[in-house]
């Protein structure tokens, strides 16, 4: 029994000691290297690895339970690395809620990633575009998505150029989800309609029929 209340009498002082109580003495950490562990920037060059890249690759052969299981809708392509598809797959417009939600999510995804650049109607003069253009970094302009040439890319091209980036732009392959990109996809288009005619390799469901 002594035994007992010597144990609770214990733990009544020890556990008030080191819940909620301030102290201005240096922190005891046995294990140092799991209390204060380095950041690694990200293209950061670092011995540690074999080939110096802090960055690590995927693990070949491991599935994520996020990773997408079409590959046509995954990479744009047909069968992987075929030709690019032509439009936004059905199963996707479907499986988020029909084309006027997915446009609407593709509006709203468009302007935090794409119109900072891009500008909100697509014509290349978002802010991004015209404070390079102030300094005379016109490389770092964006070219206008009604354009011809833009209107003529297949669906599955602009996908995997938002996906992987091109030239100055960077790739956002994990910024924003495979469906975002799909979405972001179908509202190009539509601002492609707003503006002129329609777009030759994508019809936009037929004008949101």
């Amino acid at each position: 029994m002594t035994r007992y209340l010597l144990a609770a009498l214990t733990l009544s002082i020890l556990v008030p000691a080191c819940v909620g109580m301030e102290s201005d003495k240096t922190p005891i950490v046995p294990i140092r290297n799991m209390y204060n562990q380095p950041r690694w920037d990200t293209q950061e060059k670092k011995s540690f690895f074999e080939d110096q890249r802090s960055m690590r690759p995927e693990v070949e052969g491991v599935v994520s339970r996020e990773m997408e299981p079409d590959l046509g809708v995954a990479t744009g392509r047909e069968a992987g690395d075929g030709d690019w598809l032509m439009q936004v797959p059905d199963d996707v417009i479907e499986r988020n809620g029909g084309l006027q939600k997915s446009l609407s999510r593709g509006q709203e995804r468009y302007n935090v990633y794409c119109a900072p650049c891009h500008s909100v109607v697509g014509d290349g003069l978002g802010m991004v575009a015209r404070r390079a253009e102030d300094l005379g970094a016109l490389a770092l302009k964006p070219p206008t998505f009604h354009s011809d040439r833009i209107r003529r890319l297949p669906d599955g091209q602009i996908f995997g150029t938002i996906s992987n980036g091109v030239r100055n732009m960077p790739g956002y392959y994990y910024a924003i989800p495979t469906d975002d990109r799909w979405s972001i996809v179908l509202y190009l288009r539509a601002l492609q309609l707003s503006q002129g005619p329609q777009p030759t390799a994508m019809n936009v469901r037929e004008q949101s029929q």
